[in-house]
C-alpha cells in the first residue's frame, strides 16, 4: 500500500476522470501518442467502458470512460490543460512529432505563457495537453 500524502489529506491515490464519446481515439492518443502506460480498464460495468493510464504508476492516473448512452464531453475552455513536464527537449519534440503524425498538430495556447517552452496539442475531444520543456515546478 502507498503512503498517504499527509496527515491532513491521507490520500493514497489520485485519479482524474473524464467521460468521452471517442474512447478508442482517446486510448490511441494517450497510449500510443503520449506513451502513457495503460494500467487498467473495464468493459460494460453498469453501462460504462473505461481505461486508466498511469502517471507514471498507479498513485496518479487518468481515467477515461464511455457510457452506452453516450458520454459527450466538450472541453470547457482552451485553457483547461494537462501539463506534462519533459526536461529533455529532444524527447518532448519526439512526442509532439508522434502526435502530429497521428493527426494532432500543435495548437495556439490560450495563455501565452505556454508558448515559451511548451507545445500545446488538443486531444480527440478538444481537451488540451501541454508538453512543457522544463524540469517541472519548484516547490519551496
Amino acid at each position: 500500500m502507498t503512503n498517504p500524502w499527509s496527515n491532513q489529506m491521507p490520500v493514497v491515490q489520485f485519479r482524474v476522470a473524464r467521460p468521452t464519446d471517442k474512447l478508442d481515439e482517446i486510448i490511441r492518443f494517450y497510449g500510443e501518442g503520449l506513451g502513457l502506460t495503460r494500467i487498467g480498464g473495464f468493459e460494460n460495468h453498469d453501462g460504462y467502458d473505461g481505461v486508466m493510464f498511469g502517471l507514471p504508476g498507479v498513485d496518479y492516473h487518468l481515467e477515461f470512460t464511455r457510457h452506452v448512452s453516450g458520454s459527450p464531453c466538450p472541453a470547457p475552455t482552451e485553457d483547461n490543460l494537462l501539463v506534462f513536464y519533459l526536461p529533455d527537449r529532444t524527447a518532448r519534440d519526439a512526442v509532439a512529432n508522434r502526435l502530429h503524425e497521428m493527426g494532432y498538430p500543435a495548437v495556439e495556447p490560450e495563455n501565452p505563457y505556454w508558448k515559451g517552452s511548451g507545445i500545446t496539442i488538443a486531444d480527440p475531444d478538444g481537451w488540451r495537453i501541454v508538453l512543457q520543456n522544463t524540469s517541472g515546478m519548484r516547490i519551496g
